[in-house]
């Protein structure tokens, strides 16, 4: 394979640089955005924002618009949902030494945008919206939470608030004048506030394509990213298929069950 591919396939394996960090964090960036703004689209309510859809749920409970507070209170369990997911995914994998700890969360991930891109426009169902903001806020908390392990909590994808923030301090740090006070000066990371400025910069992108997209495919559109993260999981998948990493795992289910028929 090419130097290019090789590195695609090694992008979410256990050995992890800050370059293979940054460079998956843009990916999911750009993928949360997209996936944001065709839920906003198709269902007018936006499943990557879980301030405002906080804001929202305390609203509604005193404006008292029921469908728009179940919305939110549905994407709020559902963004958590996703969290708790991707930590037992991850944990599981982690126990028994497997190459694709990380990359099993992506391929759920994959594996649910490409459902929901096939299937979507198929449901006719009145209250479809539920289902839509449901599973949208599920994938958003499942890839958030994979790059927050991923990353150890230094990079977030669908928390552009917190990003804006950052910008904001390293914009502060460069433009301040230390004085020859003997305390140490302040210094601004250049490296940090270019990683930041591009994760926001590719959810924008990714929203714009993400509401173009749907425009013009409609729901198939969601089959491209889906793709996308395929490609990116499946070397450390391959890989523990390949060396038999798991094995021992899968005879002892396949004990047990014996056990249980016998018993």
């Amino acid at each position: 394979m090419s130097p290019p591919v090789d590195y695609l396939l090694a992008m979410a394996g256990p050995s992890r640089t800050p370059r293979t960090n940054r460079h998956l964090a843009y990916l999911l960036a750009f993928v949360a955005g997209l996936l944001n703004s065709v839920g906003f689209v198709a269902v007018s309510v936006y499943t990557s924002h879980m301030t405002g859809l906080t804001a929202s749920v305390a609203d509604q409970l005193v404006l008292g618009d029921r469908r728009l507070l179940v919305l939110g209170v549905l994407a709020l369990v559902s963004f958590v949902g996703g969290a708790a997911v991707c930590a037992v995914l991850f944990n599981w994998a982690r126990r028994r030494q497997l190459r694709s700890k990380f990359a099993l969360v992506l391929l759920l991930e994959a594996a649910l945008i490409l459902a929901f891109g096939v299937l979507a426009d198929l449901l006719r169902w009145e209250h479809r919206a539920y289902i839509f903001v449901g599973l949208l806020a599920f994938i958003m908390g499942l890839q958030n939470a994979i790059i927050t392990k991923i990353s150890d909590a230094q990079i977030r994808t669908t928390h552009v608030t917190g990003m804006v923030t950052d910008i904001g301090i390293e914009l502060g740090k460069l433009s301040f004048r230390s004085r020859r006070d003997g305390l140490a000066p302040v210094v601004g990371d250049v490296a940090k506030l270019r990683m930041l400025s591009a994760l926001v910069g590719l959810f924008f992108i990714g929203g714009v394509a993400g509401a173009a997209g749907y425009l013009w495919a409609g729901f198939t559109l969601l089959v491209l990213p889906a793709m996308a993260l395929f490609l990116v999981s499946s070397g450390p998948l391959v890989d523990d298929v390949r060396h038999g990493r798991g094995g021992e795992t899968v005879q002892r289910m396949a004990t047990w069950a014996a056990r249980r028929e016998v018993g």
